[in-house]
C-alpha cells in the first residue's frame, strides 16, 4: 500500500538509488561512497518537495536563476548543487541568494575562480566545494578546461582562494549527455595527476561523471558524484520551445 500512495518520482528515485547500489557492488565499492544529485531543472519546487520528503537532500539547479528562485521556497538543509558553466558576473548573486549552497560544479577558469573567492569571502560560512569541470569530449561547444589544463586550475583553486575547497573534478558527456569510457578515463587520469601534483590523497578528489543515461557505468569507472534529473524527474519541459 506504501508503495502505491508514493509519487511516481519518490518511486523513480527509489529506483535510481537501487541501480547506484547494484552499480557499486560490481564495482566493489560501497554504496556510500556515491552521492546521488536529484537534479531539478526546469521542474516545480511541488516536485522537489516530494523527493525531499522521501529523505533525499542532494539537489542540483543548472541556472542561476532558477536556484535562486527555488531555494528559498525550499527546507534550508537542502545540499544544493549548482552545475555546469557559471558567468562569474553571476557568482556574488548565486553565492548571497543561496546560502545552503553545497557545492560548484563546476570551475572552468580561474576567472570564475576569482570571483567565487570573492564572493564567498565575508560571509562568515566555510570555504564552498568546487570541482574544476574538464571538457573531456573537447568538443568546442562545451565548458570546461582541457585535460592539460586540470593540474593548473587545481592548483590556483588551491593556492589562491582560500575562501573555496578544491574537492575534485567534473566532466559533462557529449551531445545528448551521454559519455564513453574513454571519456570517464579520462577524467581518471587527471584525477590522478592532480593528485601527485598537489600530493593530495586520491580518496580526497572527488569524481563527479554520469547522469540519467550513463551513471552507471560511471560508477563502475569511479565516479563518487552522479547527477540524475529526467530518470528520477521526468523529460524537462522547457517554455517556449516544442
Amino acid at each position: 500500500m506504501m508503495a502505491r500512495a508514493e509519487s511516481v518520482a519518490v518511486q523513480a528515485l527509489r529506483n535510481v538509488m537501487q541501480r547506484v547500489s547494484q552499480a557499486s557492488e560490481r564495482a566493489n565499492r560501497p554504496a556510500s561512497q556515491v552521492r546521488l544529485v536529484a537534479v531539478s531543472k526546469t521542474k516545480p519546487v511541488e516536485l522537489v518537495q516530494e523527493v525531499y520528503d522521501a529523505g533525499h537532500r542532494h539537489f542540483g539547479e543548472n541556472y542561476v536563476q532558477e536556484l535562486i528562485d527555488k531555494a528559498p521556497q525550499l527546507p534550508q538543509d537542502i545540499k544544493w548543487h549548482f552545475i555546469g558553466h557559471l558567468q562569474s558576473n553571476k557568482a556574488k548573486a548565486l553565492i548571497t541568494s543561496v546560502p545552503n549552497l553545497y557545492m560548484v560544479e563546476g570551475v572552468d577558469s580561474q576567472k570564475v575562480a576569482n570571483h567565487l573567492n570573492r564572493a564567498v569571502s565575508g560571509l562568515g560560512r566555510p570555504p564552498l566545494s568546487v570541482l574544476v569541470q574538464v571538457n573531456t569530449s573537447r568538443e568546442e561547444s562545451k565548458s570546461g578546461v582541457n585535460p592539460s589544463e586540470c593540474v593548473d586550475l587545481a592548483k590556483h583553486l588551491k593556492e589562491e582562494c582560500p575562501n573555496l575547497r578544491f574537492s575534485g573534478l567534473m566532466t559533462i558527456g557529449m551531445l545528448g549527455y551521454s559519455s564513453t569510457a574513454e571519456f570517464f578515463k579520462t577524467l581518471v587520469n587527471c584525477r590522478e595527476k592532480v593528485c601527485k601534483e598537489l600530493e593530495i590523497p586520491v580518496e580526497e578528489c572527488e569524481l563527479s561523471m554520469g547522469m540519467s543515461g550513463d551513471f552507471e557505468l560511471a560508477i563502475e569507472m569511479g565516479s563518487t558524484n552522479v547527477r540524475v534529473g529526467s530518470t528520477i524527474f521526468g523529460a524537462r519541459s522547457y517554455p517556449g520551445r516544442q
